[in-house]
């Protein structure tokens, strides 16, 4: 089991998000799980790809590089509230003039891993949505690798706002990292689905399905509790569906269509002016 590196802390705190699911799933699948985190998003697409990964938990854009490879199917996705989204957000600080994504033209920005689908892809794309070129308009981008980093950024006044998930910032949140009423909302995005975990695909047919088997069943197994079933940042959710449609995430795949090589190459050339 590989995570994506989504929130930035240490190795130890990331596994510790998913170190309860995968004890309830070894309850009731019989198989043993070793966690590992990546150092990058990319990272967890080649150890699929590679077969030095049998499961990995990722963002939607990272789960469509690796089905794009040929490398992954969908495993099982978290559902709260009977519903699997979750947000991307732009922040500022509280006091800050800026009100709009309109208004972070001439303003430093944070991003953070460039294939984050909440820290990258989705702002980007609300950037463009605004009608500002992220190249041309903003004073400052910085790619900082996580959603905790950039939140670091903002609330030591390294930048005028800074993209990342609304999960990332809960957890910043209840952590005590950031107190919730020192930062606001610039601006929310449209409904993501909700970051799945995937499997890779040249696993055995009768092991893929007692992993959907384990997923689908694991809030009812015995000796279970709710504190178990936990999703992305370590939040607590309802449930696992193992039979959530790989087509709800062609939303993500259009956003990230938006951020095309050569316009992601020249961020990255912006970036690396600082």
């Amino acid at each position: 089991m590989i995570l994506i590196p989504a929130d930035g802390g240490t190795e130890a705190g990331t596994k510790a998000d998913y170190q309860p699911l995968f004890n309830a799933v070894a309850r009731t699948s019989g198989l043993r799980f070793e966690i590992r985190v990546a150092q990058s998003y990319g990272a967890v697409v080649e150890a699929l790809c590679n077969g030095t990964a049998d499961i990995a938990f990722v963002g939607p854009v990272t789960y469509i590089q690796a089905h794009n490879r040929h490398c992954a199917e969908l495993l099982a996705v978290a559902v709260e509230k009977g519903q699997s989204i979750y947000y991307a957000g732009l922040f500022a600080r509280v006091g800050s003039p800026i009100t709009s994504v309109k208004g972070l033209k001439g303003k430093r920005v944070a991003f953070g891993d460039v294939n984050s689908t909440s820290s990258f892809i989705y702002p980007m794309a609300m950037i463009l949505d605004a009608g500002l070129d992220p190249v041309r308009d903003l004073k400052d981008v910085r790619i900082t690798g996580s959603h905790a980093n950039s939140l670091a950024a903002l609330t030591q006044g390294q930048v005028d706002v800074a993209a990342l998930s609304f999960d990332s910032f809960d957890k910043a949140v209840r952590q005590g990292a950031v107190k919730a009423n020192s930062v606001k909302v610039v601006a929310r995005s449209d409904a993501i689905p909700y970051p799945p975990i995937i499997m890779n695909a040249k696993l055995a047919a009768p092991l893929k399905a007692r992993l959907k088997l384990a997923f689908r069943n694991v809030h009812l197994a015995p000796g279970v509790t709710p504190e178990m079933i936990r999703g992305y940042g370590g939040g607590k959710v309802d449930r696992y569906d193992s039979g959530f449609h790989a087509a709800k995430f062609n939303v993500a795949a259009r956003k990230m269509s938006r951020l095309t090589d050569e316009l992601k190459g020249e961020i990255l050339k912006k970036s690396a002016q600082r």
